[in-house]
């Protein structure tokens, strides 16, 4: 970083007043923090890594006010980055700004391979961070079995299934099954039949699998009883959406099964949920079915949150969640994206498998295809059905998809554009109420801001918090 471009960042975060993914700032006037290393750990746990701005004090308004002494600084600071494992190595740069010195660290993200990047002092289950919005978190244990099971190259659908025996695997499902294989691969046809259990996943030492039971098994939830999906139907566009009834939701079912099975009925419960519109050709006056959400999109969204999400007991607790709003439908699996996988490269890059096995196993079982091609379809089918573009969010340990509808396409008020065209610019709640005239944030936070936030038209400075104080809007 050179030094102008150091200033221009500190004059940045003195006109936004606030820290960011990337950005952390400490005012070290009166000597060099003593503990960085949650910030040093998160920013080297991120693909993008930080910068850390010494000389601005946050606690005075962000003002500048420098530091003691950058070089003593730069000393104690390289101390503390080598009791990081791995070692952080920064880049310094030093500014020398209106008779006062400021100092940055910029840390590079390091790759997954080494991930998590922990203080030595505690250990790695207590000196993991993990870097959300402006705050540093220290990370889960499951966040810290993410990266060492990808390291590891751990398959938790390999698992041994307790209690499981092959009494409790359907035979009719799982002949049909290995007669497919043997069509579509037939050097199987040689082999043994415990050999081809085994090579599959779906035996180990004459026992079930994770795998075997989830995709053959007669009642998968007696071993599993959370590996289901939570379907429901909103009365609104909120959960929690009083209406001067007792029902918050419309429908609400648990649904259960083997993996096909599972597929099938969410399909069928959102078919049966969503509305059907009746369209007619002004061409040709034929009237068609036009349903709410294109079933190619919620079939691919579906099967990518069985097939990938994660089976380890980390997560045996946590269901697939389905939500049908007023606007939109949302699909949110436990276990974030897997490997080196990040949102922004969904469906244009080949990306690792977390549950192998079980992918392969679909491939012949249902003729699904485990070739990245979920997220394009699902991308396809929305842009060919008129809707808005699907959203796909990354968060700690989880990973959701949203459909919206026409419901989230209505026009704009002019106030609507007014404030759309105020927020190119990041605002807080706030601001927006000044903006606008209304004295209180909480009427234009469920008026204006909540409404163009799941419409897509208005982003979160830091997503990962929604009710975070700091938390701005920023128009596309």
């Amino acid at each position: 970083m050179t030094s102008e471009a150091l200033l221009d960042l500190i004059k940045k975060v003195q006109i936004e007043r606030c820290e960011t993914q990337t950005i952390e700032i400490k005012a070290a006037r009166e000597g060099t923090p003593k503990k960085l290393y949650d910030t040093l750990s998160s920013f080297s746990n991120q693909d993008n890594g930080g910068v850390i701005i010494f000389g601005v004090d946050e606690e005075s308004g962000f003002a500048a006010v420098g530091v003691y002494d950058a070089q003593d600084l730069q000393k104690k600071v390289g101390e503390q980055c080598k009791q990081m494992e791995p070692e952080v190595r920064p880049l310094f740069t030093v500014l020398e700004f209106d008779g006062k010195m400021f100092v940055s660290a910029e840390i590079a993200g390091i790759e997954i391979e080494f991930r998590p990047c922990f203080y030595k002092g505690v250990g790695r289950l207590k000196g993991a961070y993990t870097r959300v919005g402006d705050a540093d978190l220290v990370m889960s244990e499951y966040e810290v079995y993410s990266y060492e099971s990808y390291k590891r190259k751990i398959h938790d659908d390999l698992n041994l299934a307790p209690r499981a025996t092959f009494a409790d695997i359907d035979k009719d499902k799982l002949d049909e099954y290995l007669t497919r294989l043997k069509l579509a691969k037939p050097r199987f046809a040689g082999l043994a039949y415990e050999d081809i259990l085994r090579l599959q996943g779906i035996a180990l030492d004459g026992k079930p699998t994770v795998a075997g039971v989830m995709l053959f098994g007669k009642f998968p939830q007696s071993f599993f009883p959370q590996l289901s999906v939570t379907a429901m139907v909103a009365v609104g566009n909120d959960a929690f959406e009083y209406t001067g009834r007792d029902e918050r939701f419309i429908d609400n079912r648990r649904i259960e099964g083997t993996i096909p099975e599972m597929l099938d009925e969410t399909i069928g419960f959102v078919r049966r949920n969503m509305k059907i519109s009746t369209v007619v050709d002004r061409r040709t006056g034929k009237r068609a079915d036009k349903e709410e959400f294109p079933l190619v999109a919620i079939r691919e969204a579906v099967l990518n949150s069985l097939i990938h999400r994660d089976y380890s007991i980390h997560t045996s607790s946590s269901p697939i969640r389905l939500i049908i709003y007023r606007n939109r439908l949302e699909i949110e699996n436990p276990g974030g994206l897997y490997g080196r996988l990040t949102v922004t490269e969904l469906g244009k890059t080949a990306s690792d498998t977390r549950n192998e096995f079980i992918a392969g196993i679909f491939e012949i079982l249902i003729n699904s295809e485990n070739r990245f091609t979920g997220v394009p379809t699902i991308q396809g089918a929305m842009k060919e059905a008129g809707l808005p573009e699907p959203l796909f969010e990354n968060r700690r340990g989880a990973f959701k998809v949203t459909l919206y509808n026409d419901g989230a396409k209505k026009e704009l008020s002019k106030t609507e554009q007014r404030l759309l065209a105020f927020c190119k610019r990041s605002r807080d709640r706030d601001e927006i109420a000044e903006f606008l005239g209304v004295g209180t944030t909480a009427y234009i936070t469920k008026k204006y801001i909540r409404p163009l936030i799941e419409s897509g038209r208005l982003k979160l400075t830091i997503p990962s918090i929604p009710k975070s104080p700091k938390q701005q809007y920023v128009s596309e």
